[in-house]
């Protein structure tokens, strides 16, 4: 059966700041994080938590089903299942897709979708020794770059000949739009009020590339991984006319498909054509605004250059290279985007949504203005 998206609405939208690892959001736990963004956009949205038929969850780092904690979190009834989706940085939008089909499908009326992550906080993982006599050793804990995500954006680079001064330009100019940006109205915590990513050399010419024997990636020329929040609202027809038929975005189309090995990087732009070929009416490409969670400059040259997608409507907040990138959080501040800049005055038609996951995959949605 094919789900009609027609009656659901994503009514409400927020997020926290993104923070680096071991910034502001230090002493707070996913769940904490996420039920900061779940209660702005409850409030947003004109919603008691007691409204709240589910919680879906999306997080990369953190184990076990932190969704049912994030609920309680947020004051959401104890009766409200929940459940956690780990796709790895495709988590959030994924949980925000499944919320949307679970209203669709009348199973439930109103749903809260976020993505969260605390790499700050994540548990420690121990390797399992080769035998008793043996000690068990740490795992590499998910405070950079992954070095999978750098060697595929490697690949991507020498294959498109993109120099390291053209990655270095991109993500420059991408910063500084961030930073001359408005200030997006965040669920923010206490006074603070700003993304904060990790620091970047003045010079990135004189940074060390990520790969020892050469390469064009460094720490200048990628998005570099935070701690953050990200929530929506999603609501049937009976609600949605309860509550005047506010603002809002419904899904057109989604779609999910894997890459290659070694062809990881271009997961996004794959999952974008399989998108094209279930939206006869409506192309993707046209969007008004298209945010990519891109890994890396990359990334986001070979994605805007392949599908020509002018530079204006591409990640025009600067993207996760100006923002930071909290894994599992990061596809659903991708939706928060959208929905900030679509259903305002000056918007637009529609939205496109595009990321990779480790292990290359990609997730691509494409959304569209509510008009009444």
């Amino acid at each position: 059966m094919t789900l009609s998206y027609a009656q659901t609405y994503l009514i409400a939208a927020r997020r926290t700041a993104i923070d680096r690892v071991g910034g502001l959001h230090r002493h707070r736990r996913v769940e904490e994080l996420a039920a900061r963004a779940i209660s702005a956009a409850l409030e947003d949205a004109r919603l008691s938590p007691g409204e709240v038929g589910q919680l879906i969850l999306g997080t990369a780092s953190e184990g076990g089903n932190p969704a049912r904690l994030a609920a309680l979190a947020a004051g959401l009834p104890d009766t409200a299942p929940a459940f956690t989706i780990d796709r790895q940085c495709a988590s959030g939008l994924d949980a925000i897709l499944a919320a949307i089909r679970l209203v669709a499908g009348g199973e439930a009326e109103i749903v809260a979708a976020a993505g969260a992550e605390s790499l700050t906080n994540a548990p420690w993982r121990l390797a399992r020794p080769r035998s008793p006599a043996h000690p068990p050793r740490f795992l590499e804990a998910d405070t950079g770059p992954h070095a999978a995500d750098i060697e595929a954006a490697e690949v991507l680079a020498a294959a498109a000949g993109i120099s390291r001064a053209t990655q270095d330009e991109y993500a420059a100019a991408a910063r500084k739009s961030g930073a001359v940006k408005p200030t997006p109205r965040l669920a923010a915590f206490a006074a603070e009020s700003r993304d904060e990513p990790a620091f970047f050399a003045e010079d990135p010419t004189q940074l060390p590339t990520y790969r020892e024997d050469g390469g064009t990636l460094t720490a200048a020329n990628t998005a570099q991984p935070g701690d953050g929040a990200a929530a929506v609202i999603v609501v049937g027809e009976a609600t949605y006319r309860r509550l005047g038929c506010p603002p809002a975005l419904k899904l057109i189309a989604a779609a999910s498909l894997g890459a290659k090995p070694g062809a990881e990087a271009a997961a996004p732009l794959e999952a974008v054509r399989r998108l094209r070929q279930r939206t006869d009416a409506i192309d993707p490409l046209r969007a008004t605004v298209c945010e990519l969670n891109e890994t890396s400059a990359a990334q986001a040259l070979v994605f805007r250059d392949v599908l020509n997608i002018s530079a204006g409507r591409l990640n025009p907040g600067g993207g996760m290279l100006a923002s930071g990138r909290p894994f599992g959080a990061a596809s659903a501040v991708l939706a928060v985007r959208l929905f900030a800049r679509l259903s305002g005055e000056t918007g637009g038609e529609t939205g496109l949504a595009a990321t990779g996951a480790l292990g290359g995959q990609g997730v691509a949605a494409l959304f569209q203005t509510v008009k009444r």
